[in-house]
């Protein structure tokens, strides 16, 4: 039986898949198509190294303005594969995970926009895997804050400084990252919504163990931190009580 995690109230399974596309446009009711799969594999909240990658003919032009995003050009995916040539694979590397999606709505759509031109043999993402959402997950967690990932990844320590333009793989490995982190409890020595000055959560980041261990997220406290805690100490000790972190 496949074991069973829980964030927020929420369970997932043990193999999650984090996915991200590229596209010709933003809406795939106006015919637009996907040119980019990119997907990495968790299993037991610790990247495994297996990854999904495409990059595919989407048969029509390219608006500029995404062009201009991802830099994908039309010239680039002249030879590349048609979605029918890589659905098989890519049915085959999401089947029975939970897919992990930043703005969901967006890739699901397109994503089963794409089945839905191959003779409805494919059926829907539904079909294959459960989705979360990270965006929605996000914008909970961080009510009236900028949840783009690239305001995340500011948030939780993520470099990002190599992303000049989107691209799926490359989205899909950092998104894995915020995930993690996000997911990955408390966030501040005293508080869950604690923040530094700078607005961002102090985080060094996730060390990769041993594979027979989980990957941890250590965090480092903040100089305001240190002072409300040493101001904490010396109140118990001031009511009588015996402190022995002092001593």
């Amino acid at each position: 039986m496949s074991q069973r995690w829980r964030v927020d109230k929420r369970t997932f399974t043990n193999r999650l898949v984090v996915l991200d596309t590229e596209t010709t446009g933003l809406n795939p009711q106006e015919g637009h198509r996907i040119i980019e799969i990119g997907c990495v594999e968790l299993v037991n909240r610790r990247l495994t190294g297996r990854r999904f990658h495409a990059y595919i003919n989407p048969e029509r032009i390219i608006d500029d303005g995404a062009i201009e995003v991802h830099g994908i050009t039309n010239q680039f995916l002249e030879d590349k594969p048609v979605f029918a040539g890589v659905v098989k694979d890519f049915i085959a590397f999401i089947q029975g995970a939970e897919l992990v999606i930043h703005n969901a709505p967006f890739d699901v759509g397109f994503l089963n926009y794409e089945f839905s031109l191959l003779n409805n043999q494919t059926g829907t993402v539904a079909d294959y895997s459960k989705v979360f959402d990270t965006l929605t997950y996000a914008r909970k967690k961080h009510p009236g804050q900028r949840n783009s990932l690239d305001a995340l990844c500011k948030r939780y320590g993520i470099d990002n400084s190599h992303r000049d333009l989107h691209g799926a793989l490359l989205d899909a490995e950092i998104l894995a990252d915020v995930f993690l982190l996000m997911t990955g409890g408390q966030s501040s020595l005293l508080d869950e919504g604690h923040t530094s000055s700078e607005g961002a959560a102090v985080s060094s980041g996730i060390r990769y163990l041993s594979a027979d261990r989980p990957a941890l997220n250590v965090i480092r406290c903040t100089e305001e931190e240190l002072s409300a805690h040493q101001q904490r100490l010396e109140a118990i000790e001031k009511a009588g009580g015996v402190c022995i972190w002092n001593q």
